[in-house]
């Protein structure tokens, strides 16, 4: 488990625009709209340059089943905002706890598939080890129940990536340093011996959700298996370090766990609406890096975190951390800049005004009740072989030369065709021809390639005009267009000639007219991409590419 200061982890980000346009309801303190600020900073600090973004497939009831009883799931797909003055629906929306800090709102549903289904593909994810370290900022909604919805969460996610991640890893680790008991998972897993898990929390007996204590280690087979570090109030970055490093480093090598799960929620910063902690970005962002320096594979998940531009300073920093990328204090412009007035600075100081009750007397006699707890469980527990189950989604198995070609790829599809970065270069038509020598990579010449064929057409007096995707030629006896894409960078030096023969529109309509090559969606989308390759049936008036 050692550091391997030389290789490059590989990150993957999930993401779905569409849980920022979630809406509690006036007043309530969760705001989705955290992540979408979150994702602006990560994209104009340019994190997106070392990360795999993907965007997060819906989950399906028979994914949310695994875990939550079928009669809620359903329940939760049919209610709306409409039906909560129903008295026929009241008895359902008591038992379900669908009221007060878990209020029904619209979209509902959709809201739980979309959080849920970025940690089940991270979990898929790292089942096929096709990434080292897979975030899923809108997850970590670690207090719903089987059959209940509690602290502002509907559906666990948390527990549902951790089924997912036990198909192919014996032992799983989660760990979660919100401000709140992660009571959800905790419960659970409670009387098993392949999930431990490791809470940090402010612990009074009042705060919510009054779990955690000290003395709830599991049952069962998972007797000892739950670990609670019961925190007071005003928790700083020192004490914290104190307490996390030396606790998860025993629990490392007790358990050897294949897989973690650590849940960032991020209402244990200074400053927060609900929590009582005084931590920064750098003490909350130093468990991530330690968690990163295992070499296990790990996933991040969001949480709590109540007030919306530190909980996206704080994810954007942690982001940082798992891409190995340092950034500047100075935020960069993004459409919501105005949120970080007046000092638009990515880090945070702690609240001179909180004080910390947590002695180090304190600390360090919870530290060896912990130690004396792990004594107790056998060493790396294991499992008996069994058969897999399939992945909860299908994971790169579609062959794409067995697609058809006559049905439109779906976003999902485009989202993953990820350009490789030696295909981008600076342009050559920059001062001095200037290239970007370090990802540049020279074009090999080939005969009867297009760029000889045109300056010999341009020697003889002929001329060439690209047109959107193809080229339509002067030549009267070259026919329609080609559907050779145009290359500024390569034909830069026949622009002079070409514009002194510049055809007419009539001219061009002509040629179109005739026997064209022009393919539709043979220009690049919004994401670098070449849409489907679909030859014209009709006369178009422009090739246009698929959306």
């Amino acid at each position: 488990m050692a550091s391997n200061p030389g290789y490059k982890k590989r990150v993957c980000y999930y993401y779905d625009e569409r849980v920022g346009c979630i809406y509690y309801g006036p007043g309530h303190p969760m705001k989705p709209h955290r992540i979408r600020l979150a994702h602006a900073l990560i994209n104009n600090y340019r994190l997106f340059e070392k990360l795999e973004i993907c965007r997060p497939q819906p989950s399906s009831v028979q994914d949310l089943t695994r875990f939550h009883s079928e009669d809620y799931i359903r329940f939760l797909k049919a209610v709306t905002p409409f039906d909560i003055r129903d008295r026929r629906i009241m008895p359902k929306l008591d038992e379900y706890h669908l009221k007060d800090d878990c209020p029904v709102f619209g979209n509902l549903y959709d809201f739980c598939t979309l959080t849920t289904g970025g940690s089940i593909a991270s979990a898929v994810k790292l089942n096929h080890k096709k990434a080292d370290i897979c975030i899923n900022w809108s997850g970590g909604l670690h207090h719903a129940k089987k059959s209940e919805a509690s602290g502002f969460c509907y559906v666990n996610d948390a527990v549902l990536a951790i089924l997912e991640l036990l198909k192919k890893h014996s032992r799983v680790l989660y760990i979660d340093i919100d401000i709140h008991h992660g009571d959800g998972v905790e419960e659970a897993f409670y009387t098993t011996d392949r999930v431990m898990t490791v809470s940090f929390h402010n612990y009074d007996g009042f705060f919510f959700p009054g779990t955690g204590a000290l003395s709830a280690t599991g049952s069962e087979k998972g007797k000892h298996y739950t670990l609670n570090f019961p925190l007071r109030e005003g928790m700083d970055d020192a004490s914290y370090e104190f307490v996390f490093k030396p606790v998860i480093q025993k629990v490392m090598e007790s358990y050897q766990p294949e897989a973690v799960v650590l849940q960032c929620g991020a209402d244990s910063l200074a400053y927060d609406r609900i929590g009582c902690f005084n931590l920064t970005l750098k003490g909350h962002g130093k468990c991530v890096e330690f968690m990163k320096s295992l070499n296990v594979p790990l996933l991040l998940l969001g949480g709590g975190g109540y007030n919306p531009k530190n909980v996206a300073r704080c994810w954007t920093y942690e982001t940082s951390i798992a891409v190995g990328m340092d950034l500047s204090d100075d935020l960069p412009f993004t459409d919501y800049f105005e949120y970080f007035a007046p000092y638009y600075k990515l880090h945070i100081e702690p609240s001179p005004h909180v004080q910390n009750w947590n002695t180090p007397g304190y600390l360090e006699g919870i530290k060896c009740k912990l130690y004396q707890n792990l004594k107790e469980i056998p060493h790396a527990p294991g499992v008996q072989m069994q058969v897999i189950p399939e992945d909860a989604i299908e994971f790169g198995n579609e062959d794409e030369d067995k697609k058809n070609p006559d049905v439109r790829i779906s976003k999902e599809d485009r989202d993953r065709r990820i350009a490789h970065d030696g295909e981008y270069s600076d342009s050559e038509d920059e001062d001095g021809n200037r290239r970007d020598h370090a990802s540049f990579k020279p074009r090999l010449k080939r005969a009867g390639c297009r760029h000889e064929n045109q300056e010999k057409r341009v020697k003889r007096g002929e001329s060439s005009t690209s047109l959107g995707g193809g080229e339509v030629k002067r030549n009267e006896n070259e026919g329609g267009g080609n559907s050779g894409h145009s290359d500024s960078a390569h034909c830069s030096h026949f622009a002079p000639e070409a514009y002194k023969h510049f055809p007419s529109f009539q001219d061009i309509a002509q040629r179109v007219k005739g026997e064209s090559s022009t393919y539709v969606g043979d220009e690049k989308d919004e994401t670098g991409h070449h849409g489907g390759r679909y030859p014209c049936t009709s006369t178009p008036k422009k090739a246009q590419p698929f959306s």
